[in-house]
Parts: C-alpha cells; sequence; structure tokens
C-alpha cells in the first residue's frame, strides 16, 4: 500500500492502533462511574503541559502528561476532601488548562499557536519518532491498568460503598482511574486531538452497550470500535486531506448510529427467545426483569 511507503504515515498508524485500544478501555471505567467528561477535562489541563513544554524545551508529551496526572489527582482530591462539588472542579480544570496552555505557548521563544493546534486538533505529519515511543510507553501502563485490574476497577466503579466492604482499596483505584484516564488523554492527544479525546473514550462504549450487557463483551466491542474508526479515520486524513480528530469522532459516531440501529432487531430476538422459553404457568410478577438500559451500567 502506498500510505505505508512513508514514515510519517506509518508512525501515525501505530499511534492509531494504540489509541484505539488505550481510550475506550479507560472510557468504560469512566461510562460505569458517570465520569464521561473526565477525559474532556483532562484534555484542557493537558493544553497546560503542551505550553509548558515548549517553555521549557521539554517534550511536550511527557510534560503533558505529568500535568495531567497532577490535574486528575487534584481533581479526585477535592471531590473527596472539597466542599466543592465536581462540576465545579472540572469548570476551573477545563477554564484553568486552556487558559495556562495559551499563555505558556505564547511565551515560548518557539512556540505559536499552530503549534498548539496540532495538539488540539491532532496531527498525523507532526507524529515523530520520539513520540511514538512516549505513546508506546504509555500505551503499555493502560493496558495493564485496564485488564490486569478489570476486576477491581470494574467493582469500584459500579458501588464504591460494596468495594469499600469486601475490602478494595477504594480510593487508591479511583486515583489509578483517574491517573490512567490521564495517560491515556496524552497518548491519544497527537491523533484525535485533545479537544476531541474525550468523544472517542466514551462513544464507542455507549455504542458497545447497544450490542452488549456484559462487561467483558462490552469492552472487547468497544475496544474493535476504537481501533476501526482510528486506522479509518487515519487513512481517510491521509486520502482525502481531512483533519483526522474530526474525520476520527465523526467515524465513531457513526459506529453508534450503526450498532444502535442493529441493536434494536437484536433486543427484540431476545425479548422473544426469553418470552418463549418462559414456564407459561408462571405469575406475571414472578417473571425475571429486563435487563438495565445503556445508562444503568454492565452486567459481569
Amino acid at each position: 500500500m502506498e500510505i505505508l511507503n512513508y514514515a510519517f504515515m506509518q508512525r501515525a498508524l501505530i499511534a492509531a492502533v494504540l489509541v484505539g485500544i488505550t481510550a475506550p478501555a479507560v472510557g468504560i471505567y469512566l461510562v460505569q462511574r458517570r465520569q464521561a467528561l473526565m477525559g474532556d477535562g483532562i484534555g484542557h489541563v493537558a493544553m497546560t503541559g503542551v505550553g509548558l513544554g515548549f517553555l521549557l524545551s521539554w517534550s511536550p508529551v511527557w510534560m503533558a502528561t505529568l500535568v495531567s496526572v497532577l490535574g486528575a489527582v487534584l481533581m479526585e482530591l477535592i471531590r473527596w476532601y472539597g466542599k466543592t462539588r465536581g462540576d465545579i472542579a472540572l469548570a476551573m480544570l477545563f477554564y484553568g488548562g486552556m487558559a495556562g496552555g495559551v499563555m505558556f505557548i505564547n511565551l515560548a521563544p518557539t512556540g505559536s499557536n499552530a503549534n498548539l493546534t496540532s495538539y488540539l486538533f491532532g496531527s498525523l505529519s507532526t507524529v515523530s519518532e520520539s513520540d511514538v515511543t512516549a505513546i508506546c510507553a504509555l500505551a503499555a501502563f493502560v493496558v495493564l491498568v485496564t485488564v490486569g485490574l478489570r476486576r477491581q476497577l470494574f467493582a469500584v466503579s459500579q458501588d464504591e460503598e460494596f468495594a469499600r466492604v469486601t475490602g478494595l482499596p477504594v480510593r487508591a483505584l479511583n486515583l489509578l482511574t483517574a491517573i490512567t484516564a490521564a495517560v491515556t488523554v496524552t497518548v491519544a492527544m497527537r491523533v484525535v486531538g485533545l479537544l476531541l479525546v474525550s468523544a472517542l473514550m466514551v462513544v464507542p462504549v455507549a455504542a458497545a452497550q447497544q450490542l452488549s450487557r456484559s462487561f467483558a463483551a462490552t469492552f472487547a466491542i468497544a475496544v474493535a470500535v476504537g481501533v476501526a474508526v482510528t486506522l479509518g479515520g487515519t487513512v481517510t486524513s491521509y486520502y482525502q486531506d481531512v483533519p483526522p480528530g474530526a474525520t476520527i469522532v465523526l467515524l465513531t459516531i457513526g459506529a453508534f448510529i450503526v450498532l444502535t440501529a442493529l441493536a434494536a432487531p437484536l433486543a427484540r430476538r431476545r425479548a422473544r427467545a426469553a418470552a418463549a422459553a418462559e414456564p407459561s404457568g408462571d405469575p406475571a410478577e414472578c417473571a425475571i426483569p429486563a435487563s438495565r438500559g445503556a445508562g444503568d451500567g454492565i452486567g459481569v
């Protein structure tokens, strides 16, 4: 394929696959915790890290990772100990992060708004070898946490009180989830952009929930959708000369619409099968309740 003859596209495709895996892998826990906008808030904080990277002549990816992690930890601490509500904490992260990023990038000797734009909306041609190295290392951490601790993270995401009673370190796991989300944002910013990364963390999970109620199947479908849309968006961006981040997000929304359309007849078929298998003599009050909706959680 012609696209593989160019080194910058090889790097972009590697980054796209890693983003497609990591974003939904973290997003499934954020959706369960009803913190779908957390990735958006962290993305705004990461702008400050990018600006500091240019100002201090350090790697913007690693600096954004550090600042994002600190911001995510701060948000969790405010949620635990502060009287300020979570939505106000998110608002402070939004506006403070954006303002800091714009200020630092303009103070940097080699910085400009054009540099910041490539991080805000993604840029295929600017993914360097050092970026790929950083993305691979960060993605390995995300996969290790989201897969290796999936039972514990799922339990905390579903019911913190129950998880605490069973002896799980709830606060430590909440912090780990926030840190992993922050790392995922910096993994994705070179491909999909900081302003659009939250969509890639949430929409594939919402699409997968249309087809499955089990955690394992939802996880697998969400990751499959993530990889498909990031690769599809990257290839489309190359051939059609369109923004990669916007293309990926639009494809993700398209996948959600398609899977939602497929889910309706599938749900009716399951309902008919359940009705056929139900003993005819049982009274209505003994019937097994229907499964919860997509927004109510995922069964184990």
